[in-house]
């Protein structure tokens, strides 16, 4: 089949002509209608191909009525966190043919608006929402538009969700510290959530159950809450190595939370892992690199099965509405040891 002259971009009128078919018949085979006999299709097929024909985005679109985008939705986009999600979410979706749109709730006000801009459908097909919980009622207006709608690092009934098991993540660095012979272990937690969402306050739930656990009573000075900004737990973490009596070990509820307290201890002059274990929830890119232990969940990998749960529900499949659980994995490096003699 040869390629109809020109150098102008093929239309699908160019399409149609070289494979003789009509236009309805083209937009069959692109749209992926069983419709059309496989000798047709292969024409088609092959036409395209000779042509480099590449179709309107608006065009398909309008013929499809859908806008032929999914939109994720999360707090602190630029968290090394929440792009190892994102990453994730775009290779979910890879082997699609749909657009990706972000949007950065940082603040209530634009949960609000992203919520207004996407609960209508017109915007996009479907939702990722990450590390965040929609306000009730934003859930009963997406359910009842039936718009495909997936968590990814948060839990509702009525929506199917991609999580882990923050309270037993929780735990499970705590109990790592105690196996070590710590004693004063102090926590950076974040403070109160903004947008409904409890990870923070369910790993905070872990470290007090295996404190209990191991029969050691919670001490008020060492629970500390801040942004997970890393500068403010930097200071935190200041304060805690103030202490008259310091910990000698730091649970923090993020890598980047983890990292300030590192970059606290070495201000002072406190040795780490010798005079004070650190560890942290995530295993972002650069813990490794710094030596951090840390408890790691799957971030890319919770995008991508978020992505895909997405793309089944966007394809009219049935969706399972439970909660699928992605594991956690204690990843021990160089930040903790065993407590100081003094200790």
């Amino acid at each position: 089949m040869e390629p109809l002259p020109g150098h102008a971009p093929a239309r699908i009128a160019d399409v149609a002509a070289l494979a003789g078919v009509g236009v309805a018949t083209v937009s069959r085979v692109m749209n992926g209608s069983a419709q059309v006999r496989p000798a047709t299709r292969d024409r088609v097929l092959e036409a395209i191909r000779a042509l480099n024909y590449r179709p309107s985005s608006v065009a398909r679109s309008l013929s499809l009525q859908r806008t032929m985008v999914v939109a994720a939705l999360l707090p602190w986009f630029t968290n090394p966190s929440a792009v190892q999600r994102v990453r994730g979410i775009v290779e979910g979706l890879s082997s699609s043919q749909y657009d990706l749109m972000v949007f950065d709730i940082e603040s209530e006000d634009r949960q609000r608006r992203a919520f207004e801009l996407f609960d209508r459908g017109d915007r996009a097909d479907g939702l990722l929402v990450v590390s965040t919980l929609p306000p009730e009622q934003e859930v009963e207006r997406i359910t009842a538009a039936r718009i495909p709608c997936v968590l990814v690092d948060a839990v509702h009934p009525a929506l199917p969700s991609i999580a882990v098991d923050d309270v037993g993540g929780g735990e499970t660095a705590t109990r790592h510290l105690i196996e070590l012979g710590h004693r004063r272990i102090a926590l950076i937690g974040d403070t109160p959530p903004e947008f409904r969402f409890d990870w923070s306050r369910d790993r905070t739930r872990g470290f007090e159950r295996a404190l209990r656990q191991a029969g050691i009573a919670v001490r008020p000075e060492y629970v500390r809450e801040g942004t997970r900004l890393l500068h403010v737990a930097r200071a935190i973490a200041a304060e805690l190595l103030s202490l008259p009596e310091r910990p000698t070990a730091i649970f923090a509820a993020s890598d980047t939370q983890a990292l300030g307290a590192l970059e606290a201890a070495r201000a002072q002059g406190i040795r780490v892992p010798q005079e004070l274990s650190i560890i942290g929830f995530d295993d972002i890119e650069v813990a490794s690199y710094v030596g951090l232990t840390t408890v790691r969940q799957p971030l890319a990998e919770s995008g991508r099965r978020g992505a895909e749960l997405l793309l089944r529900a966007l394809g009219g499949r049935p969706v399972d509405l439970r909660t699928k659980l992605l594991p956690l994995e204690l990843v021990v490096r160089g930040t903790t040891g065993p407590a100081p003699a003094e200790a």
